[in-house]
């Protein structure tokens, strides 16, 4: 079942009741997000508009930690999920998204990629572990 994105349930500025004037269109259907977590590798391909592919990360344990101070990166893993601030359930169940800080050997880490959308894990070294 897909969720779709429209705005024909809104209301008039008045607060009466809009009426709908149409069906669904397939250009407003959304999906449910991929909400990746820590674990084994594990992605999925779909389809999105105009026949591109869009990689969902589901799950995984390996990040690649850049560091500003010397410009280099590193493939390494992930120790845990310290913190996320866009959800706090996203922070208590440990769910992976852009701007979440993740634990690892180097030290602590912020992700820069979308993993739902890029199907990658891509962070910044915010602390060294030294």
């Amino acid at each position: 079942m897909p969720i779709w994105h429209w705005d024909l349930h809104k209301r008039k500025p008045s607060g009466g009741k809009r009426r709908t004037y149409r069906g669904k269109r397939r250009y407003e259907v959304g999906g449910y997000p991929a909400e990746t977590i820590l674990g084994d590798p594990k992605r999925s391909v779909e389809r999105s508009t105009g026949g591109n592919i869009k990689v969902k990360l589901l799950s995984d344990k390996i990040v690649n930690v850049a560091d500003p101070s010397t410009g280099k990166t590193v493939k390494t893993s992930i120790l845990r999920v310290v913190k996320n601030q866009s959800n706090a359930d996203y922070d208590r169940r440990g769910v992976i998204t852009k701007g979440t800080i993740v634990a690892t050997p180097l030290g602590l880490a912020k992700i820069t990629s979308r993993p739902g959308q890029d199907g990658v894990l891509n962070a910044v070294l915010l602390e060294s572990a030294r």
